[in-house]
Formats: C-alpha cells, structure tokens, sequence
C-alpha cells in the first residue's frame, strides 16, 4: 500500500509543485484524492494507472481541487475504459459533474456516479469488505470534506487451537475464518470464536482537504486508530493572520491536530507558491517540534509506502 504525491502545491501551481492529487494505491486499486489540474499527466511519471481508479474523493469545489477532472476522465474514455467510476463530493459536486462532461466533444461511455455528501458530521460513504471511508466537514471559504481511509483486516486463525479442538486442516479452517461454524465427524460443531484470534491493526490515513485547524478532526482520526495524516499547511507559522484570512493552516496548526490524534507520521502538503524557491522556514520549524511523530513535508512525485513507513522520490521515464 502507497500514497504517491502527484500534485502538493496550493492555488497556484509552481514548477515543482502541481494542484492538489493524492493516490492511495492499495491491492491493485487507486484511490484519488482531489484531482487538481494536470493530475493526470503527473501520473505518467509514477505507478499510478488511470484504468484502476475506481473512486475519486473531492474535497472541495475550488479549481485548484477540481481542474483535473475533465481532462482524466476523456483520457480513460480514450483509453477503452468500461468500467463505471464513483466521485465524492460536497454538494454543488454534481452540478459541477455536468459541466466537467459538457467539456468539449469526446465519448465518455462509461458511468460516471457522483455522491454528493451532506452532513455537519462525520459520515461513512464507503463500507466494503476490504475497507472504509468517511468524509468529515471542516472549516474552509466553501463546504470541504476531510477524509479518512480505514483498510479491514480479518480476524486471525489460531492454527493449534483449532488442531487441538479436532479440526483437520483444509476447507473447515477457511470456513471458521470466514466466520463461518463447521461441523465434525463426531458431531461436535466449532464456533468462529472459539479458534479466532483478534485481527491485525489495518492501515488508517487522513486527509485534510484545506481547512483551519479542527480539533474534533484530531480527535477522530484518534478515535479511528489513524496512523497517518496527510494535512494540508498552506503557511508557514510566520504568516498565522494569511492562515486564519483564508481558511488554511499553518505548520503549527498541522502539527497540533497531529498531536490530538497520536498519529505516527504527519505529511504537510498544499505549499504555497510562496516557499517554491526556499522551503527551510518549513524545516526550522519543524525542527522546533520535540515529540516522537515522524513529520514530512510532501514533494510532487513523493512516495510513501505505508507498510514499510518509508518515503522516497520516484519518476519514473
């Protein structure tokens, strides 16, 4: 499982940095996170395939989230595409969808569903057997939704326990890790529970969208078991007043947020064109951080894998 950064630039893209897009690959499926402007040639330089996005997650209705939409949907059409795609959004998403496929002439023959998500809490808009969404409201100039991706795991066989009990090896141990009671020779029936271990902790990320800090999110993302957060940190904690003007955060604000939800790693991302040429202003104050939390500053092209809790840059040619 990777997030792959294809875009970490905030309202005005830069040279390094492209509008918002962030990939959570995950069992040969792709999952986009906003879908900024150029998103969909910045992922001709990384692993992440058009044709295996099944659901993208908007946050807000700001172009710099949004832009990139028309252009990658024509090219999965291009591209043979059949399979029908989900996009979440605020409300105003689907008025929005309209006119993304009015956009010039093309033949886009596959379904697009558009979800518009209405809710002054957080709400489960995914629920499946490999893993969970919801969205969270936030604070922003317009409706934003935050993320949060939480992956299942199911419970854990205890081989000898169910050896012990008479249970032979073969289809009645992926029956009873199923969840499912199987029955012996002797007539004896095993329950689930009696040869379950609890399942591993899954994979947990958050995404921000933009937003001014939100104590309640820390909290959730708490209450989740969250691991990562990906939050957005337009400003540097010099420029607090431009933070709280327009409805973004700081390097200060990410880190408290971070803090209230005990996640392991923070990754600040939606950089002001500012910080394009200078970025140490970020890595000083970060460095004033004194806790345990590992904190990241994105890159275009940044790639973390979740699993080994590594990150690299990666282009590929």
């Amino acid at each position: 499982m990777k997030l792959i950064f294809l875009g970490t630039g905030a309202a005005v893209p830069t040279k390094k940095r492209a509008h918002a897009s962030i990939a959570l690959k995950i069992n040969g499926e792709v999952l986009l996170f906003d879908c900024g402007e150029n998103a969909q040639r910045q992922m001709m330089y990384t692993e992440v395939s058009p044709m295996k996005i099944k659901n993208i997650f908007i946050s807000h209705l700001h172009g710099d989230h949004i832009l990139g939409i028309p252009g990658l949907l024509q090219s999965m059409a291009f591209a043979g595409r059949k399979e029908e795609i989900n996009i979440y959004g605020p409300v105003g998403t689907k008025e929005m969808m309209i006119h993304a496929l009015s956009v010039g002439y093309h033949g886009i023959n596959f379904k697009v569903n558009v979800y518009e998500i209405n809710s002054k809490e957080a709400v489960k808009i995914i629920d499946n057997e490999k893993f969970e969404v919801y969205a969270f409201p936030v604070k922003h100039s317009v409706p934003s939704y935050a993320y949060v991706f939480k992956e299942k795991k199911k419970p854990r066989l205890d081989i000898n326990k169910a050896k012990a009990l008479g249970v032979k090896v073969g289809p009645d141990l992926k029956k009873l890790k199923d969840g499912i009671p199987v029955k012996l020779e002797d007539g004896r029936v095993i329950k689930p529970e009696e040869v379950l271990l609890p399942p591993k902790k899954g994979i947990c990320v958050g995404y921000s969208g933009d937003t001014v800090p939100i104590e309640e999110f820390g909290k959730f993302l708490k209450e989740l078991g969250c691991g990562v957060l990906i939050h957005e940190a337009t400003y540097d904690n010099t420029l607090k007043e431009n933070a709280i003007e327009t409805m973004h955060s700081t390097v200060e604000d990410a880190i408290k947020i971070a803090e209230i939800a005990k996640v392991e790693t923070l990754i600040l991302t939606h950089i002001s064109a500012r910080y394009d040429d200078d970025i140490s202003i970020y890595e000083k104050q970060i460095k004033e951080y004194n806790g345990d939390m590992d904190i990241i500053i994105a890159e275009d092209f940044m790639v973390y894998d979740l699993k080994k809790k590594t990150c690299s840059i990666s282009i590929l040619d």
